[in-house]
């Protein structure tokens, strides 16, 4: 992943554009060239190239309503010298500021350092904290589950009708918001999976709720899956000592249901499913520590399964 600073973008893309945009409102104040250039520190042939619009820059600064009203602010009380250049750069830095805070300047380096998309990255307003880390950790996680569940080859026969999904969440999850997963499920194309999106918070309500009822019951448990529900792979799991759970599909509130089964167990089962019911697809969740280990779970039963 490309290393780039915030403040690299601010110099190469945002401060252009704010410029040419200073110098031509300046100018159709009654400005002249010179006057507008010593008021931007730059030269006169720069102010010359910013109002002919060869000055470059990026239009998602232009058009952001916050810049352009900063922009005009600044115009109107440097061209009335109700503004010096002290009271300008505050309002500059104010601008910045703002659009570091998931504005232009945030888009601008999510897409220079792709791995930052998802993360709901605001490094550059707190900084970092271990709530940060702990979210880039989960969806890192998250991915790479998503990668290995594709990576299975028999695993497009488990992939139920309505796609499946891998899912984990942050330690002392409380809703569904807490919870990475794939936006969209995971599906089957002909013989492949298909992973639509990277991994977001809030991405899933189904996995969601098992992970949930599970971490409620045993917190080390804050990963899982599903696939569709399959008498071999049950008794795979069976033979593997997993014991597999059984809960009704048609329970108005499943986390609540899951719950009350799991406490029945007296304990989170690596394996729980249903049979389905009228509009309910038969599902099994296999349950992890994380969402890699429910991963690697479904890649050991899937391949006993399908060898058996």
């Amino acid at each position: 992943m490309s290393l780039v600073l915030p403040s690299e973008l601010v110099v190469d893309r945002f401060l252009p554009t704010v410029r040419a945009m200073l110098a031509t409102r300046l100018a159709e104040r009654g400005l002249t060239q010179q006057e507008i250039a010593t008021n931007l520190g730059v030269t006169q042939a720069a102010v010359s190239k910013y109002i002919s619009g060869d000055g470059g820059g990026d239009d998602r600064f232009r058009e952001h309503p916050e810049t352009v009203a900063t922009v005009d602010r600044i115009a109107d009380g440097l061209s009335s010298e109700e503004m010096d250049g002290y009271d300008a750069l505050s309002e500059l830095l104010a601008l910045v500021h703002s659009l570091v805070d998931r504005g232009p300047i945030c888009e601008l380096h999510e897409e220079e350092m792709p791995g930052l998309q998802g993360l709901g990255c605001d490094l550059c307003v707190r900084g970092l904290d271990s709530d940060v880390r702990a979210e880039r950790d989960v969806l890192a996680s998250v991915r790479t589950a998503a990668r290995t569940l594709a990576a299975i080859p028999e695993m497009v026969s488990y992939v139920p009708n309505v796609g499946t999904n891998v899912g984990m969440a942050l330690p002392d999850p409380h809703d569904e918001t807490d919870i990475a997963a794939i936006p969209g499920r995971i599906y089957a194309m002909g013989r492949r999976i298909e992973i639509p999106a990277n991994p977001e918070f809030g991405a899933s309500k189904h996995v969601a709720t098992a992970i949930l009822a599970a971490n409620d019951t045993d917190q080390t448990i804050r990963g899982a899956t599903n696939i569709a529900t399959d008498d071999a792979l049950l008794e795979t799991a069976r033979v593997l000592g997993l014991d597999p759970l059984e809960f009704d599909a048609e329970y108005e509130n499943r986390g609540d249901h899951l719950r009350s089964r799991f406490d029945e167990r007296g304990g989170v089962p690596p394996v729980a499913y249903h049979r389905g019911a009228f509009g309910i697809e038969p599902t099994t969740y296999v349950f992890g520590v994380d969402a890699g280990a429910a991963t690697e779970r479904v890649r050991t039963l899937v391949t006993e399964s399908s060898e058996s």
